[in-house]
This record gives structure tokens, C-alpha cells and sequence, in this order.
């Protein structure tokens, strides 16, 4: 019931959005399309929608169906992504500096926070390591750092018709699964929510993109993965899910930040501008010398298949 709420509320929402973002002059470019031919944009509202949406219906499944799960962390979950939704918005509407962006998701962490410090101890299981209590560092620096981190993350590996959703579809989808079998009902229901959203959203995304998901899309995926993470005891999932985007934060930090996009030749694949690599879009390009955006797409939704893998290989023992 969750899922269906989420993919019908997103798809719904976005059929009925898309000339209103027009009519409104919330337009951009497609940059990796010969003429760069204008297309709606903020379209993961209802990526927004359908996850806030979807989480109410868990609640009231909660509240009148007796689902038992921690009231309290869903909700703090809930309040960190409606949060983090509204700074995408205010973002693609009045496009604040980057330092800004990357700040403000640490206060949108302080629901997170506060449940945690109710909760006692937070120890983390890592994968061939072993639990370890982070004590106070857990809720006062590791919460609030996983949230902004994961938004910028997920805003940064972005521009391709259909990647950020489509990797989300796979991150939620793994977490999911992760949640069902351990019974880690609030995961489930945070996951649930997220990837019935991306899917009703995805159609409109799909190459060639009839509507583009900017900011408040890409930074709401990323704050909904680590409070999901967050409120389970599979933290460590998370953090193996975002090596891609890691990767690419690394090699954008090498290169200065670039805001340049990738380049389409005359062959009608995209290429790397000048050869540089300057993010993982830009290394898988160099790699195989070309790719048209679809297939980049899909190539970047491979990779963080591979991931997936890895955490399922790992969990699901």
C-alpha cells in the first residue's frame, strides 16, 4: 500500500505539474541534446510528494492497523527530508551558494538527532570489523555528516536524463529487500515510500526526459537514504551504496569543482570535455570512449548495481 501510494501520488503529481512549470518559466536546457531544447524543471517535487505522502499512509497503517514500528524515528525521518526538500527548492528557485547548500542539511539532521539521543547507545556493525559505540560522536557529528553528506552526494552525481532516478530505484530497492528480511519495519517503510516515488517519476525522466529532477530532487534522494540507514541498524549498507558517489565527489574535487557537462560529437555519443576526467560520468565516457546518454545512464545505474550486490552478498546471509 505504501509503494502504490508513492508511485501514484508522484506520477499523478508530476501529469499535473509539468505545464503549470512552464506556464512559470521553471525551465532549463537539456545540455547533452543537439539544441539544446528546453525542459520543465523541479519536477522531483514529486519525487517529494510521493515519499511524504506514502509515509503518512504507513503512519495511518500505524495508527489504525496496529503496523508497530518507532513512531517517533519515522517521523524525524519524515520532518529531515521535508526539510532538506524545501533547501532543493530554495536552491533551484533562487540558486543559493554552494557552501550554503552543503551547510544547511546539517541542521535538517536535528529531528535525527534528537531521536537518537532518546534512544541510548547507537553501536555500529561494520562489515569485517565488527560493532563499534561512537558514544555522543554518533549523534552529534555522525547523523548530521551522513545527512548533508549523502544530499550533496546524490546532487553532485546528477545531469543525465534518468540517472539520479534510476540509481535511486536501485539504492531503495536493495535497501528494501535489506529491511523486509531483517524486519526493520521504519527502513522499510522510509525505502517503500522513496522507491515507489522514483518509479512514478521515472517515465517522465526517462531519456529524452520530458521533465528534468534538479535540486530538489537529487538532495531529497540523499537525505530519505540516510535517515532510512539511520533509523535501521544496517548503517553500513548506506555507506557502501554511496561509493559511487564518493568516487565522483573525489575526482570533482581533483578537477576544482567543475560545472561543465559532458559534450555531444558528431558521432551522437557524449564525451568527455578536452578528455578530463573530471567525475564518474566523465571516467566511464573516457573509459569507452563514448557513450550516448542513455547508455551513460545506464552504465552509472550498472556500477551502483554492483554496489547493490555487495550489500545484499553482505546482508542477506
Amino acid at each position: 500500500m505504501v509503494f502504490l501510494a508513492a508511485a501514484a501520488a508522484s506520477y499523478l503529481t508530476l501529469g499535473r505539474i509539468i505545464p503549470k512549470l512552464v506556464n512559470a518559466g521553471m525551465v532549463g536546457k537539456d545540455m547533452h541534446k543537439a539544441g539544446l531544447p528546453e525542459k520543465p524543471g523541479m519536477g522531483g517535487i514529486a519525487i517529494v510528494v510521493g515519499f511524504v505522502g506514502a509515509t503518512i499512509v504507513g503512519l495511518m497503517l500505524h495508527a489504525f492497523f496496529g503496523l508497530a514500528f518507532n513512531l517517533a524515528a519515522v517521523l524525524a525521518a519524515l520532518l529531515t527530508v521535508s526539510i532538506v526538500a524545501i533547501i532543493g527548492i530554495f536552491d533551484d528557485v533562487f540558486d543559493m551558494a554552494q557552501s550554503t547548500k552543503a551547510l544547511l542539511p546539517l541542521a535538517a539532521a536535528v529531528p535525527l538527532v534528537a531521536v537518537a539521543m532518546m534512544g541510548g547507545p547507537n553501536p555500529i556493525a561494520i562489515p569485517f570489523v565488527g560493532i563499534i559505540d561512537f558514544g555522543l560522536l554518533y549523534p552529534l557529528l555522525l547523523i548530521p555528516l551522513a545527512v548533508a553528506v549523502c544530499s550533496n552526494l546524490t546532487n553532485m552525481l546528477a545531469g543525465w536524463n534518468g540517472s539520479e532516478a534510476g540509481m535511486g530505484v536501485v539504492i531503495f530497492a536493495t535497501l528494501a529487500l535489506v529491511a523486509f528480511v531483517h524486519a526493520q519495519t521504519e527502513m522499510a517503510i522510509l525505502c517503500v515510500a522513496m522507491l515507489g516515488a522514483l518509479l512514478g517519476f521515472l517515465p517522465y525522466n526517462w531519456f529524452p526526459a520530458r521533465v528534468f529532477i534538479d535540486d530538489v530532487g537529487t538532495l531529497s534522494i540523499g537525505a530519505a537514504l540516510a535517515a532510512a540507514v539511520i533509523v535501521s541498524e544496517y548503517k553500513s549498507a548506506g555507506a557502501i551504496l554511496v561509493i559511487p558517489y564518493v568516487i565522483d565527489f573525489f575526482l570533482k574535487a581533483a578537477n576544482g569543482f567543475p560545472k561543465t557537462f559532458s559534450l555531444l560529437g558528431e558521432d551522437g555519443k557524449l564525451h568527455a570535455p578536452k578528455g578530463k576526467t573530471r567525475g564518474l560520468g566523465d571516467l566511464i565516457l573516457n573509459v569507452t570512449g563514448g557513450l550516448t546518454e542513455r547508455n551513460l545512464t545506464l552504465a552509472l545505474i550498472g556500477i551502483e548495481c554492483v554496489f547493490a550486490l555487495i550489500v545484499l552478498a553482505l546482508y542477506l546471509k
